[in-house]
């Protein structure tokens, strides 16, 4: 399934894709080009806006802040790294 054209994926910037289910991801491309997907719903609010998130590395891993309480998640596993308990969904991305 197409979700975006891959001009529109910014580096370091997120944009949010409606899935057929109703559910909601948000694709990102990083400063060196690779591209992830993940639930763009923040767990800890239930508001779609980890497309809107400040997107950076901490140990050599990429992850996405949310815009509302800045916990960060690792754009390959979906894990909070500022809640070990938490994570989102993770999806896989191809490109052209």
């Amino acid at each position: 399934m197409t979700v975006c054209e891959e001009a529109r994926l910014t580096p370091g910037r997120g944009v949010a894709a409606l899935l057929p289910d109703g559910r909601q991801a948000a694709v990102f491309r990083d400063r060196s080009g690779r591209a992830y997907a993940i639930d763009n719903r923040d767990p800890f609010t239930g508001a779609q806006v980890l497309s809107r998130g400040l997107v950076g590395s901490a140990g050599g891993r990429p992850f996405v802040a949310s815009p509302l309480l800045k916990q960060r998640f690792d754009l390959e596993t979906g894990r909070c790294l500022d809640d070990e308990e938490v994570a989102v969904s993770v999806y896989p991305v191809r490109t052209k």
